[in-house]
Parts: structure tokens; C-alpha cells; sequence
């Protein structure tokens, strides 16, 4: 019988450990929205869709080149999330959705990219489709505001947000807080680990 109960308390504590490890790759997610369908052209002029991106957890924000903003801010401390990511070896993919497309070209967000440093092996800057198009992505996916504003300034997004594998807008980040910068790589750290 003694034999019995220690057979009962080990398979409890084994099942209990599994539980606790599985739940170890869980965010506090602050969203749930499903992502828009797209399919964008990149800074390299090539077709980069949602599809593209199944599988994977990934990144994201708005920026455009001429921002004069939040933009340099946003870019240059998205550079840093993806410095900081590599360090510890993952590379989840960053998507920038441009919010002046009519006026960004694939070579202007290529030269943008080489200014900020970026890496593109795992970055990926998109255009080649309508405001409406972005700007309906922005209020439905993001809950953000994305308009048109004066002296070609546009009014948008200045968080990152990460999204799932299944396509899921699960959390967003002030892209301007280093304190929130630093929960989107403890985050990432924790879903890709």
C-alpha cells in the first residue's frame, strides 16, 4: 500500500510539472483580434501575404519615411528590440505597414531600412496598396487611428504589436517606452523559447 501511495504522489507531481511547463510559454495578452488578409509588396519588390506569416510569431508597427514624428523614434527603437532578440538568438519577423504608400516606393523604404540600420533578413517593410486599404487595417486589426494629416504628416500608430502564429493580434507595446520595449523582448523571449 505505502508503494501504491508513493506511485499516486509521483504521477501527481509529474502531472502537475507538465501542466506548469506547458503554461510556461504564456503572455498577459491586452488584445485578441484576428489580422486583416493582406498581401503586400516589400522593400526587395517581392509579395509578402498573412499566409507568408502563418506559423510564426512576428512583429509589428507603422511607420513611413517621411515621419517627422513618432517615426525615427518608433524605427530606431524597433532596431533595438531586434539587436536586443538577436543576442539571445531569435529572429521573429518585423513588418512595417507603411502609412503613405502613394507617396513610399519598394527603394525608398530599401534606403529608410539602411539608414536605420535595420536588418532585413528578418524585416520586412510593406507598400504597394491604397490609404483606405492600410487605414482599414489599422481601425479593425490594431484598433488604432490611422489619418491623413496636414503638411503631408500623417496622425497613426505608435505602438508595436505582437502577433500569432494563428494570425492573432494577441498584445500591443508603447513603442516609445523603454520600459514597455523591454516587456515586448521578455514576451517574445517567453512565447519563442
Amino acid at each position: 500500500m505505502k508503494a501504491g501511495k508513493h506511485l499516486l504522489i509521483l504521477t501527481i507531481f509529474i502531472f502537475l510539472g507538465m501542466l506548469l511547463s506547458a503554461c510556461g510559454n504564456k503572455i498577459e495578452k491586452n488584445m485578441s483580434e484576428p489580422m486583416a488578409e493582406f498581401s503586400f509588396t516589400t522593400q526587395d519588390e517581392y509579395i509578402i501575404s498573412l499566409d507568408d506569416l502563418k506559423d510564426e510569431w512576428w512583429i509589428t508597427y507603422f511607420s513611413y519615411t517621411n515621419c517627422r514624428t513618432v517615426c525615427p523614434r518608433t524605427t530606431a527603437n524597433m532596431v533595438d528590440v531586434q539587436s536586443e532578440l538577436k543576442e539571445d538568438n531569435l529572429h521573429p519577423k518585423i513588418i512595417s505597414f507603411n502609412v503613405d504608400p502613394a507617396n513610399d516606393t519598394p527603394k525608398d523604404l530599401k534606403e529608410y531600412a539602411e539608414e536605420y540600420g535595420v536588418d532585413l533578413s528578418t524585416w520586412d517593410f510593406l507598400t504597394g496598396y491604397d490609404f483606405e486599404t492600410i487605414q482599414e487595417i489599422s481601425k479593425n486589426s490594431f484598433h488604432a487611428v490611422l489619418e491623413a494629416g496636414a503638411a503631408d504628416q500623417m496622425a497613426h500608430s505608435y505602438m508595436f504589436y505582437l502577433v500569432n502564429p494563428e494570425g492573432e493580434v494577441v498584445k500591443k507595446y508603447d513603442g516609445m517606452s523603454m520600459d514597455e520595449l523591454d516587456t515586448l523582448i521578455e514576451d517574445v523571449k517567453i512565447v519563442m523559447k
